[in-house]
């Protein structure tokens, strides 16, 4: 999750034998970022190596989906010095990429791509006798035990940073959580319901992804503060509305400690905007920063007047349209 192993590409297990995937289960742990320990319990685990890579890959795609149309668009350049630091993005990368892990991790277990452990059979249900539990689940339960033995988090940082990263990874995982919903089919005569089948499903990723951004947007400023009942420090936010007192930060909220930069220009954040595509009518004059854009047109060829054809093929005609592009002056 530092960005220099993002997009690492791994052997194939393929069909070798058990021996021979071994081999390779252990190299793909040696080609990951990890810490000591880490890498100990990933070369026990079986399928986490793979798991980690789809994790590391999920969460750098739903961040650049959803900062697209930001000044800051979530690239590969500046990662590593971005998550030295305690902006808002920083909060966020460490959001999604907990949050992508334990999306990750809950559907290999359903998937059967991982030895130690499988679909969650645990209804929890009320009148269990009217249920079946037919449908391999998302492993939410495992995903969840197995990530914070991963991370670490049974130390608590005793720095700011510390405990602000800790905040923000929890608050993915939280997100993830909160997307768990039951899902039913119904079998029976004439689609009576009189037994249905059921199983836990993990929402789309996406919808982790927006809920996330929205966290970001109303991010919290914090700072360390001595708590006199417990004898040690804990995150504080700004007075809220008539408070008399700093609060403690939500459970839910993204926090951070500094101000970001404007990513505007190039520095060892970001590659700034120059270039960038934008909207005119929507983000041009933000993603520019006030230095304009430019105007450019250009002939895009398209499949239009597509028919089905008798049996089983569609035809389709090559159209061609104008399209206006805008990008940001330098």
């Amino acid at each position: 999750l530092t960005g220099k192993e993002a997009l690492s590409h791994f052997p194939s297990l393929g069909a070798s034998p058990s021996s021979g995937q071994g081999k390779v289960h252990m190299k793909q742990c040696d080609l990951l970022k990890l810490s000591r320990k880490q890498k100990r319990l990933c070369r026990r685990e079986p399928g986490l190596a793979e798991t980690l890579r789809d994790a590391i890959r999920l969460g750098i795609m739903e961040c650049q989906y959803q900062f697209q149309s930001e000044r800051w668009n979530c690239s590969l350049e500046g990662r590593t010095s971005l998550l030295k630091r305690g902006f808002k993005e920083t909060a966020f990368l460490y959001a999604v990429s907990s949050a992508a892990l334990t999306h990750s991790l809950a559907r290999a277990c359903s998937a059967g791509r991982m030895e130690r452990c499988t679909c969650d059979d645990s209804p929890g249900l009320e009148n269990r006798k009217a249920w079946q539990w037919g449908v391999c689940g998302d492993n939410l339960k495992y995903s969840t035990k197995f990530l914070k033995k991963f991370l670490g988090q049974k130390r608590i940082g005793k720095d700011l940073r510390a405990k602000v990263d800790i905040h923000n990874t929890n608050v993915g995982i939280k997100v993830v959580k909160n997307g768990l919903k039951t899902t039913c089919k119904c079998h029976g005569v004439s689609g009576s319901c009189a037994v249905r089948t059921c199983w836990k499903q993990l929402s789309p990723f996406h919808e982790v992804g927006r809920v996330l951004k929205l966290r970001y947007d109303d991010a919290i400023k914090v700072f360390s503060t001595t708590n006199d009942a417990v004898g040690h420090s804990e995150l504080a936010a700004p007075q809220r509305h008539s408070a008399k007192q700093p609060s403690a930060p939500r459970s839910t909220d993204l926090v951070y400690v500094e101000d970001s930069p404007s990513f505007c220009r190039p520095s060892k954040y970001s590659l700034g905007t120059a270039g960038r595509t934008c909207s005119r009518e929507g983000n041009c004059d933000s993603m520019c920063c006030g230095r304009g854009y430019n105007t450019q047109s250009r002939l895009v060829t398209f499949s239009c007047h597509c028919q089905v054809q008798w049996c089983c093929y569609v035809e389709c005609q090559q159209c061609m349209q104008e399209e206006v592009v805008y990008s940001c002056k330098q």
